[in-house]
């Protein structure tokens, strides 16, 4: 594992919840996108959105219904097309199989903090840190994650400045939310990292 990759590590099991779809082409390779329902403690699930190639997938195929493990990278990409979320959140495959595994879902990111952390409270008291962190790529390209810490390290994370480096653990989350437009009230879907703890730069990952 290369200096790039151990900066953004990605592990889920979860269930394909339907078919893949065409996405974009890159340098020949065709890559397609499907969505993965990955259950939280509470039962409740996350939907992420899966990038794998061609390569990848045929063997999978038909893909909705299967259990399936992944390993790969967040990756960010701002939709210019001016329908839905401005930044779209997918998860790059890097290996992709079948699995009898529980739900899993693991994220270690390690970059540079590219806007003032935002710190709250709820109504109930406990803290609140929004904290958009630039994770770099090869080639000078980085990705914009959003992220969600809580409680201590919320306060933590709250005293720290741009361009300041931080290492974190957690897992990927989505949520719904309402966009109030011209034209009336739109549900869309946000995906965010929800931190569970700082960690050193270079990740342990699970191995279940």
């Amino acid at each position: 594992m290369d200096d790039f990759t151990r900066k953004n590590v990605v592990l889920l099991c979860g269930t394909a919840a339907q078919e893949p779809l065409f996405s974009h082409e890159n340098h020949g390779e065709r890559f397609y996108r499907f969505p993965i329902r990955v259950q939280r403690l509470s039962q409740q699930a996350d939907c992420l959105y899966v990038l794998a190639t061609k390569e990848q997938l045929s063997p999978l195929l038909p893909l909705a219904g299967r259990r399936l493990r992944l390993e790969g990278q967040l990756r960010s990409f701002n939709n210019k097309s001016g329908c839905g979320s401005k930044l779209v959140i997918s998860v790059l495959a890097r290996s992709l199989l079948e699995t009898e595994q529980e739900d899993c879902n693991f994220v270690h990111l390690s970059g540079v903090i590219c806007k003032p952390p935002v710190l709250r409270r709820t109504p109930l008291g406990r803290c609140i840190c929004d904290v958009m962190l630039a994770v770099n790529r090869r080639y000078g390209r980085a990705d914009y994650l959003p992220c969600i810490a809580w409680g201590q390290v919320a306060v933590t994370v709250g005293q720290m400045a741009v361009g300041g480096q931080l290492a974190l653990e957690g897992r990927i989350q989505s949520r719904q939310y309402t966009k109030v437009l011209p034209e009336g009230a739109e549900v869309r879907t946000a995906f965010e990292v929800s931190v569970m703890q700082l960690s050193n730069p270079d990740p342990v990952c699970p191995t279940t």
